[in-house]
């Protein structure tokens, strides 16, 4: 991966920053030029809160290259709070402990790095919620 397009991402990446529709008030992550539900393109920054819920997930024993250490690792769908489906690695929690429905929030981790003298990439991952919110 490129340092330029490291920065270009780094609000995604970091930040969970995407979009809210200004005429329906659908709000989208990643970032997009067209609302997906009605298909304006009066479309303003949006910044989510980083919680949600597990809606689904799976336990990975057979990691990708580059990603073995991680192993076994829980990959979920969280549902954020806001409404958007987001796909993130679970940290902090055993895999079996992981349960749909389980709250949950962002934090920034490290994804991966490209050898010895790389570039550490840094990412969104989700972990338990420490205390349920209201």
């Amino acid at each position: 991966m490129s340092l330029a397009r490291q920065w270009r991402l780094q609000d995604q990446r970091y930040r969970l920053s995407g979009v809210m529709c200004q005429d329906c008030g659908t709000k989208a992550l990643p970032r997009r030029l067209v609302c997906q539900q009605c298909g304006s393109r009066n479309l303003e920054l949006y910044q989510f809160k980083g919680e949600g819920r597990v809606y689904s997930y799976t336990t990975v024993y057979d990691a990708p290259a580059g990603y073995e250490g991680f192993a076994p690792y829980s990959a979920a769908l969280v549902r954020l709070d806001e409404g958007p489906l987001v796909a993130a690695q679970l940290t902090d929690v055993e895999p079996d402990e992981v349960q749909m429905g389980m709250p949950v929030e962002m934090v920034t981790r490290r994804l991966r790095d490209f050898g010895e003298s790389g570039m550490i990439v840094y990412g969104y991952k989700f972990r338990p919620r420490l205390k349920e919110q209201r």
